[in-house]
């Protein structure tokens, strides 16, 4: 027979699996590597239920375990931390005006520090509230609040640069990385 905390933390994880599943995506752009962290994140949040301490904070806590599974993937693969990016320029005869803001806002996050993406991500495309946020990152709610400020702000600088601005810029970036 199932405690109370087993049958909470599996009831969460189904209504919440394709918000655990777009998280990972957005990190890994990647549908089997997502898939293996919510699943393995899935299997050791139901291992572990008994450890949570309380019922109230089971969805940041399975979102803090669903984060860990994305960190355990990047380290395995011996990847750093970031994101890949996003050729707009490919796609953008294929898609309406709507559509590519949609690719141009997602090029934009993941221009994005880890951090600061992770605060907007949960934020605005999971609807965590703010404390909530704090609990699944383990930060002080300012922190929280000062990350997303700065995020939106470098967010909006961003979607007013162009495309073009943003490959200019990276190779920029990669010319001057590569003098020192």
């Amino acid at each position: 027979m199932k405690s109370s905390k087993e049958l909470l933390v599996e009831r969460v994880l189904i209504e919440n699996y394709e918000k655990y599943y777009r998280l990972a995506y957005s990190y890994v752009h990647n549908e089997a590597d997502a898939l293996d962290i919510v699943q393995e994140g899935a299997y050791k949040a139901m291992l572990r239920c008994d450890s949570l301490r309380s019922e109230d904070f089971v969805k940041t806590w399975i979102y803090r375990i669903m984060f860990n599974e994305i960190l355990l993937l990047y380290r395995r693969e011996g990847k750093a931390v970031s994101q890949k990016l996003i050729d707009i320029e490919e796609y953008q005869t294929d898609f309406t005006k709507r559509e590519e803001e949609r690719l141009m806002l997602k090029e934009a996050l993941n221009r994005l520090p880890d951090k600061e993406k992770a605060v907007i991500e949960l934020r605005y495309f999971e609807d965590l509230k703010l404390e909530e946020i704090a609990q699944v990152l383990e930060e002080n709610l300012s922190t929280v609040k000062s990350r997303l400020y700065r995020a939106l702000e470098k967010l909006k600088l961003s979607m007013e640069e162009t495309p073009q601005t943003w490959k200019r810029k990276e190779s920029e970036d990669a010319e001057s990385e590569r003098r020192f």
